[in-house]
């Protein structure tokens, strides 16, 4: 059962981000923050490129096998049916071997490709609208010279009805896509619009960390007058959290150092990254630049806090007593509940009875926000399927938790879960058998 502290970026955004589909207006202009307008050699921007491809973690969705990295191919299960990823390559017949800039840079922004077909946005064009001409011109020399050509045909796509009449997309993107490239905000520093240029744009931490309608439309592509963005969403059995979120009782959030070393390796002090936020850091975010990485710290801590709805269950701390009165029990073998014995018999070896854990290797479940988190699905689903650390380069060791699914049913599942909320200083919502049997049911169809 690993926790994690709030994530800054999440990934699998095509998991998370699909809708109807659509065309944005070509985005244009510069940014105070981003790539020197100053001519650069070809090398460089290449290089540029494939740091630019590392931001937005096209390789994640774009590559099915390593041995033919970005020839697509990959199956994107939504709720609208299943997507497969496109071949970006530079083959001349399958991939955008034939694309001009235009031609590229209105599919990253638009969504539409050069035949005039709309792409859908489980490719997150309407958050690369805001990328600005320089890293535009800096990613098309990537794909077009820097990715060796595989002609490997485009799979036919898979979506129910009326999702699959590509045409009706533009309506899609007319009520919806945002328009033009990111615009400094001059009241900020430059550190602060760098950070909101990659947050907003090509890392598109809003695909999976901002609430989508019934659509898959995002509510919002920033926080301008809108209090909906970064605050959360829910999808495929995981829980992306608020990064936006303050307790009832103000209590801060993660500092900005301990963001920067999260982004960078997976951990902090109480908790580890899992699910597809661990393929975010494996493939992205652990190869971005210190100064980046300092930017989107930077712009996630400083960004105004809402206050917790009235339904939300903050963390109290634990007192000495009530800890360590579990702890006792559990020790002593004394189990109250069918949770507390599924976890004694399960989870304390590695947790402790007293919730504690031991990072880097063990993951606190005491006094633990995201434990807490009033959607327990992502816990629900480390418990079915297990979860691993990132391996990255300051920790390389992906260190993993086993699977739970085949040994323990959703009536024990629940219990644990309960109890785990419950204990140590957490005071959540009871998990109910139902909400396991939802997310097994959805662990069990992206196995197929």
């Amino acid at each position: 059962m690993k926790t994690t502290i709030k994530p800054a970026a999440l990934v699998n955004a095509a998991l998370l981000a699909f809708a109807c589909a659509s065309a944005a207006g070509a985005a244009g202009g510069a940014t105070a923050q981003a790539s020197s307008s100053t001519a650069t050699s070809a090398d460089e921007q290449l290089a540029r490129g494939a740091y630019l491809a590392r931001v937005g973690d096209c390789a994640a969705c774009h590559t099915a096998s390593p041995s033919r990295p970005f020839a697509g191919g990959l199956p994107l299960h939504t709720p609208f049916g299943t997507l497969f990823s496109t071949n970006i390559t530079p083959d001349a017949t399958t991939g955008i071997g034939a694309y001009t800039y235009d031609d590229f840079a209105r599919a990253v922004r638009e969504g539409v490709t050069r035949d005039g077909h709309r792409l859908y946005p489980a490719m997150p064009y309407p958050s690369y609208a805001k990328v600005d001409d320089a890293d535009m011109h800096a990613l098309y020399r990537y794909f077009t010279h820097g990715v060796k050509p595989v002609a490997q045909a485009n799979h036919a796509q898979q979506l129910s009805f009326p999702f699959n009449i590509r045409p009706l997309m533009a309506a899609w993107d007319w009520m919806y896509s945002p328009h033009g490239a990111y615009r400094a905000d001059p009241q900020q520093s430059v550190e602060w619009n760098r950070g909101a240029y990659l947050v907003q744009g090509l890392a598109h931490c809003g695909a999976c960390h901002t609430p989508h309608n019934m659509l898959g439309a995002e509510s919002a592509f920033d926080g301008n007058n809108n209090d909906t963005f970064l605050s959360g969403y829910s999808l495929a059995g995981w829980h992306a959290p608020d990064l936006r979120h303050q307790h009832d009782g103000g209590a801060p959030g993660v500092s900005k150092d301990a963001l920067v070393a999260y982004l960078r390796s997976g951990r902090q002090a109480d908790g580890a990254a899992f699910g597809p936020m661990t393929e975010v850091i494996d493939d992205s975010l652990q190869y971005l630049h210190d100064d980046d990485l300092n930017a989107i710290a930077t712009y996630l801590t400083s960004a105004p806090l809402r206050t917790a709805k009235s339904d939300a269950t903050p963390v109290a701390a634990a007192t000495p007593q009530t800890a360590d009165l579990v702890a006792v029990q559990l020790r002593a073998g004394h189990v109250g509940s069918a949770g507390a014995k599924v976890y004694l018999d399960n989870c304390s070896a590695c947790h402790r009875t007293d919730g504690s854990g031991a990072m880097p290797t063990f993951p606190r479940l005491a006094n633990s926000a995201v434990v807490a988190d009033t959607d327990p699905s992502s816990l629900i689903h480390i418990v079915l399927t297990g979860s691993h650390m990132p391996s990255t380069r300051n920790a390389p060791t992906p260190l993993a938790m086993p699977d739970f699914g085949w040994r323990l049913n959703d009536q024990q599942v629940a219990d644990v879960l309960t109890f785990v909320r419950s204990s140590w200083g957490n005071h959540a919502s009871p998990v109910t058998a139902d909400d396991v049997s939802k997310v097994r049911q959805i662990t069990q169809a992206a196995s197929k």
